[in-house]
């Protein structure tokens, strides 16, 4: 296996929406591990997240790409080749920071690696292109059509030779308008053939733009395998991550049932509070409706008690009244009977002297 993990984080992952592509739509469940890859052999960069044995993020890091923290604990970035945007909410903000940092690490990495294979391509690539260029330029080469410069030489040695005179045995006019007609036909044997080279070469032109395109196909088609073989060998080497992974989330769903029987209680609780509180603003509003009526029968009460306090000082000033009449009374009884004894004591005097 020439892909290794260098680094792993756990996150809620989420992809944008194919529909509307504003809102996000989660693919998992819960937290599930995400993890930086590297392919050896490819020199490529990926990010992988699997949950259980299917393959939520599969994104190849490239040059172009960009991640966004979009809030404290949330990320995101965009994917081209998988014409998507993928989302990850972290637990912390320092987990998000730290995995921004790899990204923006191994987005570095990728491109360097991208740059090095660029200029190996262009190294590989230009002797074989200076040879196809050769290789298409020699049909129309004038040693093509009308042979080397060895091959013309006889010929032109031939007919640079002086011509002898004409002699009795020299031959007949005719026979020399044979010849020229010979040549002629050579010509234009010579010409057609230029023209079939020619055609040729427009064909072998078109042909290769067609083969370039077909390799172009390939290379994709190629390309999309790879990244499916890729997948499944990622797939094949988790097998005891998938495992451990398996475990993890058995326990992280035990402790979110624990949690939800907490929580389910915190509600009931809640609720019994808040049925408690209703009952207790009922009670006020009954005591508060109370305490207003015994208010108001306070403030008649006050009324009334001013009334009979103003009759009571109204009483205690007449019975004080009464009690200074009654004491000038009983003095001036006291005096009449004092003066009734004194005036017994006299007659009694009188009727012993008499």
């Amino acid at each position: 296996m020439g892909e290794q993990p260098i680094f792993s984080t756990r996150a809620h992952v989420f992809q944008i929406d194919p529909n509307t592509k504003k809102n996000w739509v989660p693919t998992s469940k819960h937290a599930v591990t995400v993890s930086y890859f590297y392919d050896s052999t490819r020199n490529v960069y990926r990010i992988i997240s699997l949950d259980g044995a299917k393959a939520i993020i599969n994104s190849t890091i490239t040059p172009n790409m960009t991640f966004t923290k979009t809030s404290q604990k949330f990320g995101q970035w965009a994917d081209s080749r998988a014409n998507t945007v993928y989302g990850l909410g972290f637990s912390s903000e320092h987990h998000l920071s730290k995995f921004a940092e790899k990204f923006q690490e191994f987005k570095e990495a990728a491109r360097l690696a991208k740059e090095k294979s660029q200029e190996k391509m262009e190294l590989t690539s230009t002797p074989s292109q200076e040879s196809a260029g050769g290789d298409l330029q020699s049909p129309l080469t004038p040693e093509s059509i009308n042979g080397t410069d060895d091959e013309r030489t006889p010929d032109m040695t031939q007919n640079s030779e002086p011509r002898p005179e004409p002699t009795q045995n020299a031959l007949p006019f005719s026979h020399s308008s044979a010849i020229s007609k010979h040549w002629e036909a050579e010509l234009a044997t010579l010409k057609g053939n230029n023209a079939k080279l020619t055609a040729a070469l427009l064909e072998s032109t078109a042909n290769v733009k067609q083969w370039k395109q077909q390799l172009a196909a390939y290379q994709e088609e190629a390309e999309r395998l790879h990244k499916r073989v890729t997948e499944l060998e990622c797939v094949s080497s988790q097998a005891n991550a998938v495992h451990t992974h398996k475990t993890e989330l058995n326990q992280t769903i035990q402790e979110l049932e624990e949690t939800l029987k907490v929580k389910e209680e915190e509600i009931e609780r809640l609720k019994q509070e808040i049925d408690n509180a209703r009952e207790l603003q009922e009670q006020r509003d009954s005591l508060t409706q109370k305490l207003q009526e015994v208010e108001i029968r306070n403030k008649d009460l006050e009324g009334q008690l001013s009334d009979l306090e103003q009759r009571l000082e109204k009483s205690q000033n007449e019975q004080e009244a009464f009690r200074n009449n009654l004491k000038t009374l009983l003095e001036i009884l006291d005096g009449k009977i004092f003066e009734l004894t004194e005036l017994r004591d006299n007659l009694a005097k009188l009727l012993e002297r008499s």
